[in-house]
């Protein structure tokens, strides 16, 4: 399947106006953290929360709902989260922690559960992992090409940053600036051409705006444990959805970007193999 196995899909967002404010989209993950960790189902989330330079994430073990929210919204840049987990279950002795990531990141975190070789005790700990949409990733230096040499603007000025319509955008206090995604092209991480996963199907929710109107996002229910803390946050009212049938462009975009990754990765995959290249395929 382009999508991968999955028990649910809904388009969401977060019903707290707090939430809404900060988030990247609907809010999904930063709803879900502060709902599982207020319901005793996590004791603390690894997420990806700004560092000195904003746009340049670090790991940060969140235990409060405050924390969560504070590392709300997308970062286009790689947070090594995964590194975090250790520190989290032993230095901050989390019985039951929650992890996001990006895809390339669930394929080792699924590594780890099911070879836990050097990561005794803390395999066993995960909770809830959940898994954002990627298609690329960015080195920081080619987010500063983006905006201070293609843009003529500033990291520093910098609100939001998004992908849609074609264009990578940001937003500064006083201005809403893009460029082509084409022009983006050949700045992302090298692994990222041969990644075939863009839809987290390693995850036990993946999510992210594709699919869904302005302000939703599109939720996937992957495993049991899953499904029943997405439909427990659904029925407590933290997560308000609708049938994804009913919403535009619905998930026949999402299908098409996620094929168009795979046939993409695997002619990457054999241009390399010809080459002599090392592949993790």
């Amino acid at each position: 399947m382009s999508l991968g196995s999955y028990k649910q899909v809904v388009s969401a967002r977060a019903t707290d106006k707090a939430i809404q404010k900060v988030s990247q989209d609907g809010g999904i993950v930063t709803a879900l953290f502060t709902y599982a960790l207020e319901e005793q189902i996590i004791e603390g989330a690894v997420v990806a929360a700004p560092g000195d330079d904003p746009w340049d994430p670090k790991p940060l073990v969140a235990m409060t709902p405050e924390e969560i929210i504070s590392a709300a919204g997308t970062k286009y840049t790689f947070s090594p989260n995964v590194w975090m987990l250790k520190e989290a279950v032993r230095h901050y002795g989390i019985e039951k922690v929650g992890i996001v990531g990006i895809p390339c990141q669930l394929q080792g975190i699924r590594k780890m559960q099911s070879y836990p070789f050097g990561t005794r005790f803390v395999a066993d700990k995960l909770a809830l992992v959940v898994g954002i949409f990627c298609m690329e990733n960015f080195p920081l230096a080619s987010l500063e090409t983006f905006i201070n040499e293609k843009m003529k603007s500033s990291t520093h000025v910098t609100k939001k940053m998004d992908i849609g319509a074609g264009k990578f955008w940001v937003e500064t206090l006083d201005d809403k600036l893009s460029i082509p995604l084409k022009e983006t092209h050949g700045y992302e991480q090298a692994g990222c051409n041969i990644c075939k996963d863009y839809t987290a199907e390693l995850a036990d929710i993946s999510t992210g705006s594709v699919g869904s109107p302005d302000g939703w996002s599109t939720v996937f229910s992957r495993t049991v444990s899953g499904d029943d803390i997405l439909s427990q946050a659904i029925e407590a009212g933290v997560i308000e959805t609708k049938v994804m049938d009913d919403v535009k462009p619905g998930l026949g975009l999402l299908e098409k970007l996620a094929n168009g990754k795979k046939d993409n990765a695997e002619k990457e995959i054999a241009s390399r193999t010809e080459l002599g290249l090392p592949v993790p395929f």
